[in-house]
């Protein structure tokens, strides 16, 4: 599973003047030292303002920043991370479109399915060499027959219902800070399935090291 941010708009800094709009104000990219200001930074202030905006839910500021995300994972972590509606905008590859050998996921392990719960996973679970095979030879077969259907000229939209859930899939992701890091809060939870777990740490990891928007992002994002 592969997470880029492609593209960004705005940065801390965009997050602090929305905010102080309201107050007709603005602020600069400085930090106030003993030795005077340091460009290129927030202001003490400016970290207090992110910080207090965050803490009491004043979401509104934080979403004139937007990011952009191109995303490759398996069709059954996209079709749950895509549930995600609220200030995000979805573009994926079309399997009516294209007909190339669609690239299969397989788990290094394979979890349990817990006793007292519906959803979710406990522990992992051992697949003898005989299922393995098994598994590998279906995988194996549902290729053959999607190239095979392409092969008789079947529409790709049609061609593509051979195709397994484990197939790799691949999207443009782009929304407001903001509503990324609701849905990464929420997915990064031990809760959480763990294929969209990988996905949400790729996302927060990318964005914790983004000198330019992380300090936003780890007050939103701060774990309670």
């Amino acid at each position: 599973m592969k997470v880029e941010l492609v593209d960004k708009m705005g940065s801390d800094l965009s997050v602090v003047n929305a905010a102080r709009v309201s107050y007709s104000k603005e602020s600069e990219w400085e930090r106030i030292t003993p030795a005077g200001p340091t460009p290129g930074a927030l202001s003490d202030k400016d970290e207090k303002l992110i910080k207090y905006l965050a803490k009491h839910n004043h979401w509104s500021p934080f979403a004139h920043a937007s990011l952009q995300f191109r995303i490759k994972a398996p069709v059954f972590v996209a079709r749950q991370l895509v549930k995600h509606q609220v200030g995000l905008v979805w573009n994926e590859i079309s399997r009516r479109y294209v007909d190339y050998t669609p690239e299969l996921y397989e788990p290094k392990e394979w979890r349990g399915r817990p006793q007292n719960s519906k959803q979710g996973s406990d522990g992992t679970v051992s697949i003898d060499s005989n299922e393995k095979h098994r598994l590998d030879m279906t995988m194996e077969q549902c290729k053959i027959i999607y190239n095979s259907l392409i092969g008789k000229g079947i529409a790709p939209e049609q061609a593509r219902m051979a195709l397994p859930q484990s197939m790799m899939t691949e999207w443009y992701w782009t929304g407001s800070l903001a509503a990324f890091a609701r849905l990464v809060k929420q997915r990064v939870s031990s809760d959480a399935q763990y294929e969209c777990r990988i996905v949400a740490e790729k996302m927060d990891q990318i964005l914790v090291n983004d000198e330019r928007i992380c300090y936003s992002w780890s007050c939103l994002t701060e774990r309670e």
